[in-house]
């Protein structure tokens, strides 16, 4: 059976910003009736979450047939690397250059540990424990924050914010729209996994 989440990852939010953009979308999902204020166990991995409210299915998309949430919110600020759990991501593209490189590492590189993964792995390390890790392009050889490659999948996403919904029906598009502008109009990634 297993347990769902879906995470959107605020990729913009600054160090400075992040507690603030997280109060803020929490207001407004308490304003709408979709979280209660108050917190308690209701999440994988956090010791509090804020459950669904009344109006949760303003959240969702309206042909989901998945009934009911059964669990609730955990927001998470701070440098974090969100994963869908479901296998590694397969290609990223340098924001400078616009090139894609593949992440699969098969053939001789990987033999050799000269691949394009472990570069990333070891920043995504470097990201978690520092909140800032630089990875050099292969193609155009600049060093890009790790925080601003662009995945080319949904199986991972780098930032500062994420609100985690557990084991909720498919969140709505719309929902997801106005959930961006009330973070200020910030790029987002849409993550949906399962443990």
């Amino acid at each position: 059976m297993g347990d769902y989440f879906q995470t959107i990852v605020d990729l913009d939010a600054g160090e400075a910003e992040a507690e603030e953009l997280a109060e803020r979308a929490v207001a407004w999902l308490v304003s709408e009736g979709i979280v209660l204020a108050g917190r308690e166990v209701c999440v994988l991995g956090q010791p509090l979450g804020h459950p669904p409210g009344p109006h949760w299915s303003r959240a969702v998309a309206d042909d989901d047939p998945d009934g009911e949430p059964f669990d609730g919110l955990a927001v998470h600020t701070g440098p974090t690397v969100f994963y869908s759990g479901q296998d590694e991501p397969e290609a990223v593209t340098c924001p400078r250059c616009r090139t894609t490189t593949d992440l699969s590492d098969e053939g001789e590189e990987e033999d050799e540990g000269e691949g394009a993964w472990p570069r990333f792995s070891e920043a995504i390390t470097d990201w978690q424990d520092t909140g800032h890790a630089d990875v050099t392009c292969p193609a155009c050889a600049r060093d890009v924050p790790l925080s601003e490659w662009l995945w080319t999948d949904d199986r991972l996403a780098v930032g500062r914010l994420g609100l985690e919904f557990w084991n909720w029906p498919e969140l709505g598009d719309d929902f997801r729209a106005r959930l961006t502008a009330v973070l200020g109009g910030h790029r987002t990634a849409y993550l949906w996994g399962k443990l």
